[in-house]
């Protein structure tokens, strides 16, 4: 590469294009381009909740903004990514704001006072309506990039996009970042996202991840000097896509929620854990001259022992005042602690609608305590539990509404042993679904091939008691649980004043009990 001097300072402004952004860099006078550049990538995954979780003990954007500002003082060459969901769920986005449902309103103004270079979409980004979507898409100033994710329209697909005042700014399937350092030396930095396809909508198309990663890597080959992945697809997706693409050195990537770095032949896959508990920190330092490049990576968690930007800290603030206000119509001292635990609660998307978990059985169990434990088993629908996440630590009440956020009552069904047969058949049958169910005291023996309760074969035309999550007998889940079902004996429902009544305050209950 030719070198040369600059005699004078030349200051290059920020520009923000859907072909790639340029870093202000002020270039200092009588020094040599030497061809190495160094700059620093700060990894965010999974993030639903904006404040620190574990009695504030863990995470929080404020914090992360912290070590944010940090990193641009060693080096003015920084940039925040986030690899997908971070709309939805939340308790927050649950909650009304000026007559309407935050859905993720709350997180945008974060990250937009956070100074996010550019973000992937994640799944849950398509839990939220299209419109709902396109709001969050329009307040953003952020970047946006997705290769295989596009929006329907009246039978054709389009990119999704951002408008502002009658202008659409398309996002676009790749992302280049054109760096500078001190003395010169310029790199053009690519990127390309796949979303996992595991939220179909009735206005997303997913293409191919595999094919769509080849095809935004091979443009970027053309135009950039390196290329780098931000993906929210498992990691056994990922380390596909870097046998595919074999000379990545880096793929940021989310979906997991538990940190890991994974090397694949020369490509390192990095995720972070969830809510910013941690976080990850890539210093790369390349060569143009040798085409060498090197990373390092470093997991940073996030505790009560980071300090907090004040300014995001104090949006934040704002969002946690209504969170408590609504909060507060519905329980006393939402903050107050009521169970402590060591061994995560798993509320993970997929194993809550997979498996067993923990806290799934918890949850079934206090249903069955809201009735005195007077019931033979209790059931409710991994769906309900929008958590996706782990509950460890100290666990407050908020923590109970942010597992089950849209609430709803508890009912003790008498019903014949058939059809509950039949129903722990059709819940175990949805494995990978909303329909899958989380149970207490309800065991399939795989030795016998049956279902049994409290250790006994069910009785097919035994009468047995059964706690329900109200939203499983309106037979949206399971078809032919309704109200109506001629092997449904009699409904129990609880009045305001019963424990039943709301599924948060029964479990926040049954905790305080075993403390």
């Amino acid at each position: 590469m030719q070198k040369f001097k600059y005699l004078f300072i030349v200051v290059i402004f920020t520009i923000s294009l859907s072909c790639g952004t340029t870093r202000q860099t002020v270039i200092q006078p009588n020094l040599v381009d030497d061809g190495k550049i160094s700059f620093t990538f700060l990894q965010l995954n999974d993030v639903y909740e904006i404040a620190p979780l574990e009695g504030g003990k863990v995470g929080g954007m404020a914090r992360a903004e912290y070590v944010h500002k940090e990193l641009l003082k060693e080096n003015p060459n920084t940039y925040l990514f986030m690899a997908g969901d971070f709309l939805n769920p939340s308790l927050l986005g649950a909650m009304k704001y000026n007559g309407e449902r935050i859905r993720g309103k709350q997180m945008i103004e974060v990250m937009n006072a956070m100074n996010f270079e550019l973000v992937a979409f994640g799944n849950h980004e398509f839990d939220i309506s299209k419109s709902d979507l396109q709001k969050r898409l329009n307040e953003s100033t952020f970047n946006w990039t997705s290769a295989n994710a596009r929006q329907k329209v009246c039978g054709n697909t389009y990119p999704f996009y951002k408008e502002r005042n009658g202008i659409k700014e398309f996002v676009s399937d790749t992302h280049i970042i054109n760096v500078e350092d001190a003395d010169g030396t310029q790199l053009k930095i690519g990127f390309f996202s796949v979303v996992i396809p595991s939220n179909p909508q009735n206005y997303v198309e997913y293409t191919d991840m595999y094919t769509q990663a080849k095809r935004a890597y091979k443009s970027l080959k053309e135009k950039a000097d390196v290329v780098f992945g931000l993906t929210h697809v498992s990691i056994n997706q990922d380390k596909k896509i870097a046998e595919l693409l074999k000379d990545i050195p880096l793929i940021m990537g989310g979906h997991e929620h538990n940190n890991m770095l994974v090397e694949v032949g020369s490509t390192k896959i990095a995720k972070a854990d969830a809510n910013a508990k941690t976080v990850y920190i890539h210093r790369i330092n390349y060569d143009k001259n040798k085409n060498v490049l090197q990373l390092t990576s470093e997991l940073l968690p996030i505790t009560d022992n980071t300090q907090s930007d004040v300014e995001v800290a104090g949006i934040i603030a704002k969002w946690n005042a209504v969170l408590e206000n609504q909060i507060k119509l519905i329980i006393e001292n939402p903050n107050e602690v009521i169970y402590s635990t060591n061994i995560p609660l798993d509320g993970r998307d997929i194993p809550i609608r997979s498996t067993q978990t923990n806290l799934g059985k918890l949850i079934a169990k206090a249903m069955a305590y809201g009735f005195n434990n007077e019931v033979d088993c209790a059931l409710v629908n991994g769906g309900s539990i929008r958590l996706d996440d782990q509950l460890m630590g100290d666990i407050n009440s908020v923590d109970i509404f942010r597992v089950l956020p849209f609430g709803g009552g508890i009912l003790k069904v008498e019903l014949k042993g058939s059809l509950l047969k039949e129903v722990l058949d059709y819940g175990k049958s949805k494995a990978g679904t909303g329909a899958y169910l989380q149970r207490y005291n309800a065991d399939f023996d795989a030795k016998t091939n049956e279902w049994k309760i409290n250790g006994k074969p069910i009785n097919d035309d035994k009468i047995y008691k059964v706690a329900f999550s109200d939203y499983l007998l309106k037979g949206r889940d399971i078809p032919f649980l309704k109200p109506d079902n001629k092997e449904i004996i009699k409904i129990f429902t609880p009045t305001n004043e019963e424990m039943g009544n709301d599924i948060r305050k029964t479990i926040i209950k049954y905790l305080k009990s075993l403390k």
